[in-house]
């Protein structure tokens, strides 16, 4: 049985995670994506999967995982409810989580164009 600080310590031991605050509840970031929350009530965590990755969590730990409502939950954003899921499973899930908030950064990165560096204008003689 997990409470909001064990889910708090799993995401921040992620590397370069941090905690914020989205929508007056906390969240876990990494490179400033946002890959767990805490629900306001303590009871629950969402993680954001994949898709695919939500469908094995959701299908392997019912009790545990539940899409969360709407489009949300159809992007991955998946509720963990804290009573009922062991720390290796949310460790996992969590580890799945941020490793696709890197990997979405670093690609978001490698699309920005950069401007050419400004040249000087020659000089007459």
């Amino acid at each position: 049985m997990l409470r909001a600080n064990d889910f708090r310590r799993i995401a921040l031991r992620m590397t370069d995670a941090i905690e914020g605050a989205h929508m007056g509840h906390p969240d876990f970031r990494v490179n400033g994506r946002i890959f767990a929350t805490l629900h306001p009530d303590n009871k629950y965590g969402m993680v954001k999967l994949t898709p695919d990755a939500q469908q094995k969590f959701v299908r392997e730990n019912p009790s545990s995982f539940t899409p969360e409502n709407g489009a949300w939950g159809r992007q991955g954003c998946t509720r963990v409810q804290l009573t009922a899921v062991d720390e290796d499973t949310l460790g996992e899930a969590m580890t799945l989580a941020w490793q696709d908030a890197v990997k979405k950064r670093a690609a978001g990165r490698s699309k920005i164009e950069r401007p050419a560096s400004p040249r000087r204008p020659s000089r007459k003689r």
